[in-house]
Formats: C-alpha cells, sequence, structure tokens
C-alpha cells in the first residue's frame, strides 16, 4: 500500500477534545474542553428559529453574506477603533480554527519559520506542520507568563515570516499588555514579520485588565491578521462561525485559500448571528460581569481545597498546579481525576513546547451548579490519591 503523508505523524488527535470523550466515557464534570453548559441569548435562538423558517439555506457569498460582514465591520471598528471595510477587509470563516490555518497556508511558505509562544493552543503546532511551516518556539515563563525581550529578539533574528498571537491567551489567561504588545509591534516592523493573532477572547477579560488589538496600534494594520470567532462572545460554539480582519491586499489572498478549503461558512448560521452582532454595550459589559461571576467562584473553590493556581486575567482557563500529588506523567493523571473523581482537566504538557508535567488546566464556562458540583467532587482529590496505586 502506498505510504501516509508524513506530516500526520507529527500530532496527534487535539487532547483538548480527546478529554471530553473521556469525561463523557467516565460521566465525570467536563471541565476540558471549553465550551459552555448553557444556552446563548434568546434573542440569538429565536433569531435562528425564524431563519430556519425563512429561505436563507443555500450557499451565501464564499467569503461572507453581505449583511454579515457589515453587522461585523461595524462591531469590530467600534472595538478595535479603526474604520472596518466589509467589502474588502473581512473573511468569514468556518470557526477561528479555520482563520487560523487559511491565515497560515497564506502567509507561510513551506520551510519558513513562524515564532509561536509556549504555552500554546495545540492547534498552532497542527497548523505549522499542515502549512509546512517550522516552528521557533518563545517562552512565556509561569506564573505571569511574561516574555523575555532578548529571547524574542533572537527568534525575530531566525527571519521568521510570522508571529502566532493568542491574547487573551488560551491556556494560561495571560492578558498582554500595550507594553508587551509594543515590544512585539516593534519586532515585527523591524525585522519585517506578519502578525497573526487569535483574539477569540476578546470580550472576556476581567478588571483591571483590558484587551488591545495588535492592529490597532501604529502602523501594524497592514502586517496583522487578526483572526477571531463568535463562539465564546455569544456561546455558540458549535456554529463555527469565524472571521478574518487584514488589509485588502492580504485579504484578495486569504479568499483564495478559503474558497477551497471550505467554500463558505454556514449561511443560516450566518444570517441569524447579525443578530447577536447588533447587541449595544449593555451585552459585552454584561458578558465581563457574567464571566467574572463565574471565575470568582470557582477560584474560591479552589482556594477552599488549597491548591495552587494561576489567577486567569482573561478567557475561562484556570492552570493549576498539581506537583503535590507526585505525578510525572499529566496526561494519565488527567485520565484517573476524570474517572476516579469524575472532573475532566487538560494536561498542561499539551500546551507546551517545553518539558512540563505538573499543570493542568480546567475551565469554567460553566452554569454556577455545574463549578459546585465539580468542587464537591474535587473535595475527594488529596484522599483519592493517596489512594491511588503507584
Amino acid at each position: 500500500m502506498p505510504v501516509l503523508s508524513h506530516r500526520i505523524e507529527h500530532f496527534t488527535d487535539s487532547v483538548i477534545r480527546r478529554m471530553t470523550r473521556i469525561a463523557n466515557k467516565y460521566g465525570a464534570v467536563n471541565l476540558s474542553q471549553g465550551f459552555p453548559d448553557f444556552d446563548p441569548p434568546e434573542e440569538l435562538k429565536l433569531a435562528l428559529k425564524n431563519v430556519a423558517q425563512g429561505s436563507v439555506h443555500q450557499y451565501a457569498i464564499t467569503w461572507g453574506a453581505a449583511n454579515f460582514r457589515e453587522a461585523l465591520a461595524k462591531k469590530q471598528t467600534r472595538f478595535m477603533g479603526f474604520e472596518i471595510n466589509p467589502e474588502t477587509q473581512i473573511v468569514v470563516t468556518c470557526g477561528s480554527t479555520e482563520a487560523m490555518i487559511a491565515s497560515m497556508l497564506t502567509v507561510c511558505n513551506p520551510g519558513e519559520k513562524v515564532i509561536v509562544f509556549s504555552p500554546f493552543y495545540e492547534n498552532y503546532s497542527a497548523d505549522a506542520i499542515l502549512s509546512g511551516a517550522i516552528p521557533i518556539y518563545v517562552h512565556l515563563k509561569p506564573p505571569h507568563f511574561g516574555f523575555d525581550t532578548e529571547e524574542l529578539e533572537a527568534a525575530f533574528k531566525q527571519k521568521p515570516k510570522a508571529l502566532i498571537l493568542c491574547n487573551p491567551s488560551n491556556p494560561t489567561g495571560k492578558v498582554f499588555t500595550y507594553a508587551e504588545l509594543q515590544i512585539i509591534a516593534d519586532f515585527a516592523i523591524k525585522y519585517d514579520v506578519f502578525v497573526i493573532t487569535d483574539e477569540v477572547y476578546e470580550h472576556i477579560v476581567y478588571e483591571p485588565y483590558k484587551h488591545i488589538y495588535m492592529a490597532s496600534l501604529p502602523g501594524m494594520f497592514d502586517r496583522t491578521i487578526s483572526c477571531s470567532s463568535l463562539s465564546k462572545t455569544y456561546s455558540i460554539t458549535g456554529w463555527r462561525l469565524g472571521y478574518i480582519i487584514a488589509p485588502a491586499n492580504i485579504i484578495d489572498a486569504v479568499r483564495k485559500v478559503h474558497d477551497f478549503l471550505t467554500v463558505g461558512a454556514p449561511a443560516p448560521l450566518q444570517e441569524a448571528a447579525v443578530t447577536a452582532l447588533n447587541f449595544d454595550m449593555d451585552y459585552y459589559n454584561g458578558l465581563r460581569e457574567f464571566y467574572t461571576e463565574k471565575k470568582d467562584f470557582f477560584l474560591k473553590g479552589l482556594d477552599s481545597l488549597g491548591l495552587k493556581y494561576t489567577v486567569p486575567q482573561g478567557a475561562y482557563y484556570v492552570m493549576v498546579d498539581i506537583s503535590e500529588f507526585g505525578s510525572t506523567n499529566d496526561l494519565e493523571f488527567c485520565e484517573w481525576l476524570a474517572s476516579e473523581v469524575g472532573v475532566a482537566a487538560v494536561p498542561g504538557s499539551s500546551f507546551f513546547k517545553e518539558e512540563i508535567h505538573n499543570l493542568i488546566r480546567f475551565h469554567f464556562a460553566k452554569n454556577i451548579d455545574t463549578l459546585a458540583e465539580a468542587l464537591k467532587r474535587l473535595e475527594n482529590l488529596r484522599s483519592k490519591a493517596k489512594a491511588k496505586p503507584k
């Protein structure tokens, strides 16, 4: 038989999504894969119901339905602080997952390098392999996950084609400061490098932190490819509606890649989602308060359990230190945690290039009752760990 592609030898299936299957197998509270157990806003559900009764069921324009792009441009112009042209500067994608790989395939030739901060969302490594790019990893140092400027410039000196920036960060919850973004921007301009951003948590940021768009920094719009989605902001991870915002010349190229990857995002869902894109500021202020309540509840519970963690500045994840349990294999620990304690987490090693086995990631995008049940189960963590066979 012919040999399969070599590129698939260099990455596995998603560990995050594998942990959901493990959670389902054991009936564990799923704090691994980051999706809510609550519904999107009622107005959005009603809009979808109305669209389903209508006639928007065929292909939309490949790069996004006109009314969706217009509503998105209006919304993002308000938040990003500069005018966005819906006709020339937007591509609507099947989630931010497609937005990121389409951007990588547009920017990178095989063998060219990309800078990736470690820890990183696991897709970035696979995106690099699939696009033929070679990652240069720059370490974000716990517990605050800042970068070393000299290490970063050393990476830029290797002549990369692009840098990938997740802000707010998955898995750490770090929100990059203006000063940090300015350092990245200065190097990107100095060394003539694109910046591909993943900003899906742009509206989930906790006081006093503030999300700043890389594309809004002086001189950066022309070299920034801004990727995001509606998944987290409106609690519709299953709708798979993402987008890319970039200068017209980049968008022209991305549209070609997007066209042959997926043809287009779902037309009925775009139609319904226009309702959400037209929400006023009260929605986004409420979203921050909504997730702040969940964060505070869950972290208070971790405190009462005596577990060590890094306080998230944004997104809805928390990295927990499991050093006290003496595990040398965090994947096995997470499988045991799901089967014996009844709570599912993601092993930290799936996010790090470095050998890290003492961290796991929980998420708190759940109803308070769900989080309370997870915390109740975690009360048995130490007693079960002591009884665990060595």
